[in-house]
Parts: structure tokens; C-alpha cells; sequence
């Protein structure tokens, strides 16, 4: 997957992801908290980014119990700009958390026809965080599912 680079703000970035799924937080009767500290910058794809955070947030919205929060936080620090989503929702098998990743993959094979997803959004999310020299992986953490992203400014 080509990608094509430059200066890109991933706090307005991710704000405008959270807007423009407004409609569907609104029909599943849920919030967004955006915790952010400053405008961070990265040299990146913008268009392939926003198409992996917008998977990770679709996720978000399609798994999350109803009149619950889902939160984004990012922050900046030593260089590595740390992304997560966190929503609550079913808990992933731990033996899963890592196949989710694989394309075609479905965690919960009960939401196929509720979703409606193929199982890539998460390979294709991982390729491109990968692209970018960054890490991606899922865990469980007290009643949330939360989804880090680890990227290198250095990059």
C-alpha cells in the first residue's frame, strides 16, 4: 500500500473523525470524550491515518454497550505520540486480542450480521499503523477494551 507523506495535525485530525460520526454515536446513544493535551504534529499519510482511526472508532461504535463513553486520548511524549481508544463493550478472549489483527478474522462471529464487517478493518488499520513505523495491539483493562497506537516522530 502506497503511501504519501507530510505535515499533518492528528489532533484536528481525530476531531474531525469524531464529528463526522456524530449520527452514529447519536443513534447507538453514545459519547465521545476527546482527551487531548496540545496540537500534535506528524509527517504521515493523512488520508490513510484517518482511515485507520476511523476503523478504530467504527469499532468502537459497533461493539460499545449503549449510553456508555468511548474515549481517544492522545498525548506526546519523548518523540512517540500514544493514541488509545477505549470503549466499554464485551471483553476480547485474551487469545484473541492478537488474531483480531488478521485479515478476514472476526472476533465475534454472533455480530456478523449486526456489523456488517468482512474482518479487515483491523488488518488494514495494522498495515498502516505499520507503515508509519508504528505499533498497534488490543487488551482488555478493568470493563474496557482499549486499542493503542504507538507512533515514532522520528520516523
Amino acid at each position: 500500500m502506497p503511501i504519501t507523506k507530510q505535515n499533518i495535525d492528528l489532533t484536528f485530525l481525530l476531531e474531525q473523525l469524531i464529528e463526522e460520526t456524530y449520527p452514529m454515536l447519536q443513534e447507538k446513544k453514545l459519547k465521545c470524550e476527546y482527551n487531548k493535551s496540545q496540537n500534535i504534529g506528524f509527517y504521515g499519510d493523512g488520508d490513510k491515518l484517518a482511515r485507520a482511526f476511523s476503523n478504530l472508532l467504527k469499532n468502537a461504535i459497533n461493539y460499545s454497550y449503549e449510553n456508555t463513553t468511548i474515549y481517544i486520548d492522545i498525548k506526546e511524549e519523548n518523540n512517540k505520540i500514544n493514541i488509545v481508544f477505549k470503549n466499554e463493550g464485551d471483553k476480547i478472549p485474551e487469545y484473541k486480542l492478537e488474531k483480531i489483527f488478521e485479515k478476514f478474522y472476526r472476533g465475534d462471529e454472533s455480530r456478523t450480521s449486526k456489523s456488517g464487517g468482512a474482518g479487515l478493518g483491523l488488518a488494514i488499520t495494522r498495515e498502516i499503523i505499520e507503515l508509519h513505523g508504528g505499533k498497534i495491539f488490543a487488551k482488555n483493562k478493568d470493563k474496557f477494551i482499549e486499542f493503542h497506537i504507538e507512533l515514532d516522530k522520528l520516523q
